[in-house]
């Protein structure tokens, strides 16, 4: 009973919250404001300020392909920032389908923001970045799934944007080094991401944002990328909080190659640049020169793109490197960091889903080959993943995938983070609204915590599907996001408490699979502590 009551009040209160906006969304007038390139004009929608398409950078286009984000041109007249600019260029959907998705160009660094309707230039609003997922190949900042108007009407400033993907955003040629020696090479991609929060820092006190008040935001490849911007020396002092939803946080999942020769470390196979030189290979260019960089960046955006193609040949050549460590502007990997002591001083939500994939990182074709990979630990796996030997092969797969993969690198991250004395919350969600259940059998799927996050359930599940119950998760999750945006502390009035990380107490916030939130030791724990054991012995990959 005291549940239906708590959501009762709580709907209340949303109905009464949108009541209200809708009052001051008749008030305002279309709004104007400044930035370091001249004045943009936004538009009222869902009773806030929103700014669609605003350039952080020039066109990475024609000379500028595989440079650095060049900077953006003075505009003299207002400039329209009405309309949603073109997705960074990517393969369709399914891979392959199309050499290129309809809708996305190589014209993509736009960003665009979410300003409660109150907000003048003497104002300091925090303001929260979110980083897209999609593989570092997929993917947009503009999906109406993040769309920011929830937190902008709680008086946080969203900020969305695009930044470069697949070969265009990670790519290393022997050429580029000779071509301008004392720029950034290969993760073009995170250097998007750094100009994207350097123009926060010049550009959002205008909008009446706090640049001393910053939080980061990703899921998936998103939130890899915030593990990425932890640990890059460029990026320190651009932001002052983080979040990192399925991000993993240890080597094997998107994580740097090195930009020259493979190393020692067997992780580290093939090269980037040969990676590269593979690439024009497969397009007829031969060297590694000049001209064959010219040759490069003269091929047709639909031959960048190329579908999606990671691979080519019966042999399987690699012709796409993910991300790059290129020792310059990615100087390490997150888990060697992590695993140093080096810490930055940013206050972290860190976590996973509970049923995130059903397999593709882990493979195995049955149990018995599944609990094989633990090596001299499958004993003590199997008793943790099929106790009673009754438990779905399916099942089995799904946790081992999860747990391998997201859940416990985000306890070894928080680990390292409370080590260090830096502040940082663990979170489970395994909510699953009753209209999906019959797709997600064994808990939430990768992405699914997304709408809850941003309030924005309408947009992803639609209108008649969902109950009072998933709009309560709804504003509860996006209560502790904001909260902590606010302050660096999830918790708040009306919140169930979100204990901070203490590894001797392993406890985290689990969002249920019935609806109740609550602060709880780690119910994954027996499993992950199996998990680590094998990683750390190195007997299973």
């Amino acid at each position: 009973m005291n549940k239906i009551i708590f959501g009762l009040i709580l709907l209340a209160f949303v109905c009464s919250l949108n009541a209200q906006q809708a009052n001051k969304n008749a008030e305002v007038e279309v709004p104007v404001f400044n930035t370091s390139s001249g004045q943009v004009l936004g538009v009222i929608e869902g009773g806030v300020f929103v700014f669609k398409g605003i350039p952080y950078a020039a066109p990475p286009v024609g000379e500028y392909r595989w440079r650095p984000p060049q900077p953006v041109g003075i505009w003299k007249d207002v400039r329209k920032a009405t309309t949603f600019c073109a997705s960074c260029a990517q393969p369709g959907w399914p891979r392959g389908s199309e050499a290129i998705a309809e809708g996305s160009s190589e014209d993509c660094l736009y960003l665009n923001l979410w300003v409660p309707s109150s907000a003048k230039s003497k104002d300091k609003f925090p303001v929260m970045v979110w980083i897209h997922g999609g593989g570092f190949v997929g993917g947009s900042g503009f999906s109406a799934a993040t769309f920011g108007d929830e937190f902008a009407k709680r008086d946080v400033i969203l900020m969305t944007f695009n930044y470069r993907l697949g070969r265009l955003g990670h790519f290393a040629f022997p050429a580029l080094n000779e071509e301008y020696p004392d720029e950034a090479k290969g993760s073009y991609a995170y250097m998007d991401m750094i100009a994207a929060l350097e123009w926060v820092q010049e550009n959002i006190a205008g909008f009446g944002g706090d640049p001393n008040n910053v939080t980061i935001f990703g899921e998936s490849a998103g939130g890899v990328a915030v593990h990425s911007l932890l640990t890059i020396p460029k990026a320190r002092g651009l932001f002052q909080k983080a979040i990192i939803q399925s991000g993993g946080g240890r080597d094997g999942v998107l994580t740097a190659r090195p930009i020259e020769k493979a190393n020692a470390d067997p992780f580290y196979t093939v090269s980037a640049e040969t990676i590269g030189i593979n690439f024009a290979i497969k397009h007829g260019i031969e060297g590694t020169g000049a001209d064959a960089l010219a040759q490069l960046r003269s091929l047709s955006i639909e031959e960048i793109i190329d579908g999606g193609q990671e691979s080519y040949g019966p042999e399987n050549i690699p012709i796409y490197s993910g991300p790059i460590l290129d020792g310059s502007l990615v100087v390490e990997t997150a888990e060697r960091a992590y695993k140093a002591g080096i810490i930055p001083e940013v206050p972290l939500i860190i976590g996973s889903n509970s049923a995130e994939v059903p397999a593709g990182f882990v493979n195995a074709e049955s149990k018995e080959g599944l609990i094989s990979l633990f090596g001299r630990f499958k004993k003590e796996a199997e008793e943790v993943y099929d106790p009673t030997g009754k438990t779905e092969f399916a099942e089995m797969l799904t946790m081992v995938n999860t747990d391998k993969v997201w859940a416990e690198p985000a306890r070894f991250t928080a680990k390292a983070f409370a080590a260090e004395s830096v502040s940082a919350y663990v979170y489970l969600f395994s909510y699953v609204p009753s209209s999906l259940r019959d797709r997600m059998p064994y808990g939430a799927s990768h992405g699914s915590e997304i709408p809850y996050v941003f309030n924005n359930l309408d947009a992803r599940w639609g209108v008649d599907t969902t109950t009072i119950k998933d709009k309560v998760m709804a504003r509860m999750m996006n209560s502790y996001w904001v909260n902590f945006a606010q302050t660096g502390d999830p918790n708040g009035k009306g919140l169930p408490e979100w204990p901070a990380y203490n590894p001797s107490e392993d406890e985290i916030l689990e969002f249920q699979f019935d609806g109740e939130v609550m602060g709880k030791p780690n119910p994954q724990k027996e499993q992950l502590d199996v998990i680590e054991k094998a990683v750390k012995a190195g007997v299973f990959f």
